[in-house]
């Protein structure tokens, strides 16, 4: 777990300081709203359609109990008793007042934690594999990476006020669970033909309104340049990304109009002339540091036999077997798993569940579970759920049952219903259309649990506008909210992935109507679970499907 040192505790109550004194003066009428409006965006504060709305950074998706306890509590004490959390791994308050944000920015302070590069034209929150270090398939753990790029890139002067803002992903492994070709900037753990740790680099990647697959500018770059490389390609993008238009801006636009090849030139000249071997030249005691942030946890030796004794008496339960089977994941170390928290819970006593909502009860609880269990962190992932990452076997059932009554268990991980969904028209002043109704409409079209394990893994993405929040172009169904002379309307695509094979989806054709989304997805499954190939008890996928027989039969079933 990442630690601040003296300095970046000072750093940061100056920061909360400073932002007191400034929000003083705006309320006072001292601070015109132009002069005010970059400041609350470099604290992460936006002003959304009904309220402020502050962002929190969770660095690459690691919180601890302690820091977890006091977003509840400052959820209680100056919100609405929740938070939401987003695909970039961070947590939002929907409905803090203006005048006690420097009180929440004080509070978190006190937790190791801020809401600085949230927003504007920075480097924001780098992100991860929600399953970092404890992956056995990993070349090494990606997080101490991540946390050398936090230190760099926090409030680093050159690079605080890009044409637009900056993200960057890492991984660890050939499966790509962070999205990787779709940032800014995606690393990628290698080794070279030596067995020399390295980073593939990947360039240019991207959504919203011009969505384009990042493009591999280096192979293989030896770790100790990381930094240096990085700082490269931020300055190719400073000096020549456009700043003459806000859409044209992204270094995707850059990287796509000069094309990879010019673009990684420029990146190795201002590399060579300016950087390389020089003061960002990192070395192993760099290296050491940020790893002891990241110690071997002391996992306890399990009785592999007695454990899955129990275990297998266990998995008569069929609704905690269905758990085990989608909601845990192989952990490297014999006797633990990592166990998956669906923030999808879809219909609660009748009531719909915004994707990514988790309440200042269950932030508690999931507090207390952690200490318990799993060492005492969470994990936020970029599918808007959370992570134990080290949990025992032997704690399964138990720790299943504690979710369950906290309506956090659902057993729906990679379904239909795991859907990421961004807040809509309802929270986002920039939405085009409302989101959270449509969920609650395609949850009640797919209640049926088992006909979802059948349909297999499918990702349903949804955004209420072309900024593509929830990353629909890269689902296996993407559902874009338009707005058509005040109705809103929905656009549908499929054939999208994230992962190591990332391509954007094809839209399906016009748009269709609000009350008509959930009954369209169903005449594209029909047509899947009608057509796909299957063998015995295996089928084919729906991506795969999607990629061998192309949009037409869909089509042809929707539009006739």
């Amino acid at each position: 777990m990442y630690q601040y040192t003296h300095a970046d505790q000072a750093m940061v109550d100056e920061r909360v300081a400073q932002f007191r004194d400034q929000t003083r003066r705006y309320l006072s009428g001292e601070l015109s709203e132009e002069h005010f409006l970059p400041l609350r965006l470099q604290n992460g504060l936006y002003i959304q359609r009904h309220a402020p709305m502050l962002r929190i950074a969770v660095p690459y998706g690691l919180l601890t109990s302690r820091q977890l306890r006091k977003l509840a509590e400052i959820t209680r004490k100056y919100d609405r008793e929740y938070g939401h959390f987003t695909t970039r791994t961070n947590i939002q308050l929907n409905w803090p007042k203006l005048e006690e944000v420097p009180d929440i920015l004080a509070e978190l302070a006190s937790v190791q934690m801020h809401s600085i590069q949230t927003s504007g034209n920075c480097i924001r929150n780098t992100t991860t594999d929600p399953y970092a270090g404890i992956n056995a398939s990993e070349v090494e753990d990606p997080r101490p990476y991540c946390e050398i790029i936090r230190q760099w890139s926090t409030f680093h002067p050159e690079f605080a006020f890009l044409p637009r803002k900056f993200k960057i992903a890492v991984i660890g492994t050939e499966e790509d669970r962070a999205a990787t070709l779709v940032h800014d900037i995606g690393l990628r753990l290698v080794k070279n033909d030596t067995g020399e740790v390295g980073f593939e680099v990947m360039v240019g990647g991207g959504l919203g309104r011009t969505p384009v697959i990042g493009k591999v500018i280096r192979e293989y770059l030896p770790r100790n340049h990381l930094l240096s490389y990085l700082d490269a390609i931020l300055r190719v993008y400073n000096l020549h990304g456009r700043r003459d238009n806000k859409f044209k801006a992204r270094i995707k636009i850059l990287v796509e109009s000069m094309g990879a090849k010019d673009f990684t030139k420029l990146v190795e000249a201002e590399w060579e002339a300016r950087s390389k071997d020089g003061p960002l030249t990192l070395n192993e005691g760099n290296f050491a540091i940020a790893q002891s942030y990241f110690p071997e946890h002391p996992y306890e030796q399990v009785d592999a036999l007695a454990s899955q004794s129990q275990l297998q008496e266990q998995l008569r339960d069929k609704a905690f077997a269905d758990w085990y089977q989608h909601n845990t994941v192989a952990h490297k170390v014999s006797g633990y798993r990592a166990v998956v928290i669906s923030l999808k819970a879809g219909l609660v006593d009748g009531k719909y569940v915004p994707a990514g909502d988790v309440s200042a009860t269950q932030m508690d609880h999931l507090s207390d579970m952690a200490d318990a269990y799993s060492f005492g962190e969470i994990r936020s992932t970029h599918h808007q759920n959370l992570v134990f990452a080290d949990v025992k076997i032997t704690d399964l059932y138990t720790i299943w049952q504690q979710l369950s009554a906290l309506s956090l268990a659902r057993a729906n991980i990679g379904t239909l219903t795991d859907m990421i969904v961004c807040p809509g028209f309802d929270f986002c002043s920039l939405a085009n259309a409302t989101t959270h109704n449509i969920a609650e409409q395609i949850e009640k079209q797919f209640t049926d649990i088992d006909y979802l394990y059948d349909l297999g893994d499918i990702r349903l993405n949804m955004s209420g506008c072309m900024n593509a929040c929830a990353h629909h172009h890269v689902g296996d169904i993407g559902i874009l909210g338009v707005d058509k002379k005040g109705e809103n309307w929905y656009q549908i695509s499929l054939g999208g992935s994230s992962k190591e094979d990332a391509r954007l989806g094809k839209i399906l054709g016009r748009a269709v109507a609000s009350d008509e989304v959930a009954t369209t997805i169903q005449t594209i499954l029909d047509v899947y679970t009608r057509e796909r190939h299957q063998e015995e008890d295996s089928h084919e996928l729906f991506s795969d499907f999607v990629e061998r027989v192309g949009i037409a039969p869909f089509k042809e079933a929707v539009y006739g």
